[in-house]
């Protein structure tokens, strides 16, 4: 059930920001849950081998590569589904950096509601 509810407020966050940011695009309701749900399977599976391959070039720029790796899966998540578009890399680690921030602002809220 957890899962559930973190993946439809990363959708609400999608959706949120396809509004705010011009170069995103969301169509729908439905794609906002799917790109929810395959970003969060590309984190899960391609993003720490990523990590381990680009270690020493993460090293050197002291993590800020970390938001270059969070573009390419935000491009890799655009390329894979219809109806959902970033337009450039400048504009997908804007959207990284900002649904960071917008779940991390959600899950706290969620968090404050159960106690």
């Amino acid at each position: 059930m957890k899962l559930i509810l973190r993946i439809l407020l990363s959708a609400v966050a999608v959706v949120i920001l396809s509004k705010v940011l011009p170069n995103v695009s969301v169509d729908s309701y439905v794609t906002a849950i799917i790109v929810a749900v395959v970003l969060s399977l590309l984190n899960f599976i391609v993003k720490p081998i990523l990590v381990i391959l680009t270690l020493p070039v993460t090293i050197i720029t002291l993590g800020l590569f970390l938001l270059v790796i969070n573009a390419i899966i935000i491009l890799l998540a655009s390329n894979f589904i219809d109806g959902f578009t970033v337009n450039g890399v400048l504009w997908a680690i804007v959207f990284s950096l900002l649904l960071s921030l917008l779940q991390s602002i959600l899950y706290s809220i969620l968090k404050e509601d159960k106690k």
